[in-house]
């Protein structure tokens, strides 16, 4: 007997970090993972930085480390240290 679609199978999404690809296993997942996900996959960041998700027309969220936000492909964040304001 197949499982009610209500909670969506894990699978890969390809998102950004800082502009460089990344593969995390989606679409529900914390900051703190794409953190350690675009780390462990070579992206020159720390699991201190601020990230935040771009929204499209130059707007930003900041996505904290306990904060889940649904990953699709093409979904772009970026991290920066915490002083860097920009």
């Amino acid at each position: 007997m197949a499982m009610p679609a209500e909670h969506p199978e894990h699978h890969a999404v390809e998102i950004t970090v800082n502009n460089k690809p990344v593969m995390i296993d989606g679409p529900r997942v914390t900051g703190l993972q794409i953190k350690e996900a675009a780390i462990a996959q070579g992206v020159s960041i720390q699991v201190s930085f601020q990230l935040s998700e771009e929204l499209g027309n130059r707007q930003r969220r900041v996505v904290g480390d306990g904060d889940v936000v649904t990953v699709h492909k093409g979904s772009r964040f970026f991290a920066v240290a915490g002083d860097d304001n920009s």
